[in-house]
């Protein structure tokens, strides 16, 4: 008895991580790529949990993809966690040159720094690690964002 042969060759499958990373990064933050009638969202948000290597290992992709986007505008990330250098950066293929790195000084807060550059319309996303967003918060980056033409990606981690 012969053994059973497939007539066709089944098409190549990529493992269930790979797949993923292969689809487009938020599409909802790409609105360039994708025509449509409606305005894109202008405020995203992204949750994060487990081991920090591998949480950073989820956002370079997001990350990187921002920071080729073809507006030519910044890329800004708001009070980002110490283990974000300049070294990470590199080494995850970000192009360094159209991002900025900024944290707040003095009595102005995260939240209110991530309105300023929204509204300043200087960066087309504006990246902050304000941990959870309530309404009002979510509110104000939503105004700001309007405002200057920007979206507003919020990065919890856990």
């Amino acid at each position: 008895m012969q053994p059973f042969t497939h007539a066709s060759p089944s098409p190549a499958q990529l493992p269930l991580f790979e797949a993923f990373l292969a689809q487009p990064v938020l599409p909802g933050l790409k609105a360039s790529e994708q025509p449509r009638k409606q305005q894109p969202e202008l405020f995203s948000e992204l949750a994060l949990r487990g081991a920090p290597g591998h949480c950073q290992s989820l956002l370079a992709p997001i990350l990187r993809e921002l920071s080729e986007e073809d507006d030519n505008r910044w890329l800004t990330l708001i009070a980002p966690p110490g283990s974000l250098t300049q070294t990470w950066l590199r080494d995850a293929g970000l192009n360094r040159e159209r991002i900025l790195l900024l944290q707040p000084s003095g009595r102005q807060t995260a939240l209110q720094l991530a309105c300023e550059a929204l509204r300043l319309g200087r960066s087309h996303t504006v990246v902050s690690w304000l941990g959870n967003v309530n309404n009002n918060t979510r509110q104000q980056l939503l105004r700001a964002a309007a405002l200057g033409n920007a979206q507003s990606l919020n990065i919890r981690l856990g």
